[in-house]
């Protein structure tokens, strides 16, 4: 009863670090549309920010492989449930990445190269944000319908970005503002739609937690019926 009640407390304790994770994930990204605005606090907590990152996800697959390596034999709903917060924390970390790089890019970038920009980044990561808590939500409470809402957000991002693209391309013919700097603005726009596949792919591991099966391809494309 006593390994039972522990193992139990292992699972609330890692849907609870998922959880934390998850948030600075959002948080982040959330300040990388800041720091496209020209927040330069938000930029410096970013870039300092990357320990407490680190600290979450150590502490995640720790308990990961404790659990695994203690509690055999681990199967059905427990075992999808540890093996794909495993690979969640992946997913988070790699947001947590890209929302330094954005951060760096900008704390290089000149004044005034940003702001031709720097609206539209500003929308484009609180929207990616909210798809990465929608999907952490969704996970945790195994709620496949909350799932699929975020898998289908994405199309947005997807629409965003390619409009960044065309607007980067005006810009780059006019030779304004600085021709030197768009491609630059063009990879941050890249960013945030690429952290919105990552909330795609978290969203997708709550179909594996309850059916023990996914909904996306490795490419974030929706799975045939007939293959699902």
């Amino acid at each position: 009863m006593a390994t039972r009640t522990k193992f139990l407390k292992q699972l609330d304790d890692m849907q609870a670090l998922l959880g934390r994770l998850g948030d600075k994930a959002a948080s982040d990204t959330r300040a990388a549309g800041l720091a496209a605005a020209g927040d330069k606090g938000a930029e410096t907590g970013i870039l300092e920010g990357r320990k407490a990152a680190e600290r979450l996800r150590s502490q995640i697959e720790s308990l990961c492989l404790d659990i695994m390596l203690m509690q055999q034999p681990l199967v059905g709903a427990d075992l999808r449930f540890v093996s794909a917060s495993f690979r969640i924390v992946s997913d988070l970390a790699q947001v947590d990445s890209m929302t330094r790089d954005v951060a760096f890019i900008f704390s290089e970038m000149p004044d005034g190269q940003r702001e031709e920009l720097g609206e539209r980044f500003c929308a484009m990561s609180e929207y990616a944000a909210t798809m990465v808590e929608r999907a952490i939500e969704a996970f945790c409470a195994s709620n496949e319908q909350e799932a699929q809402a975020v898998i289908d957000a994405d199309d947005k991002l997807d629409a965003d970005y390619a409009e960044a693209e065309a607007r980067v391309v005006e810009l780059i013919r006019a030779g304004e503002p600085s021709p030197a700097s768009l491609p630059e603005l063009l990879m941050v726009a890249k960013y945030f739609e690429r952290i919105g596949d990552k909330a795609q792919h978290v969203a997708d591991w709550t179909f594996f937690r309850t059916r023990g099966e996914r909904m996306l391809t490795p490419g974030g494309h929706v799975i045939p019926s007939e293959e699902a």
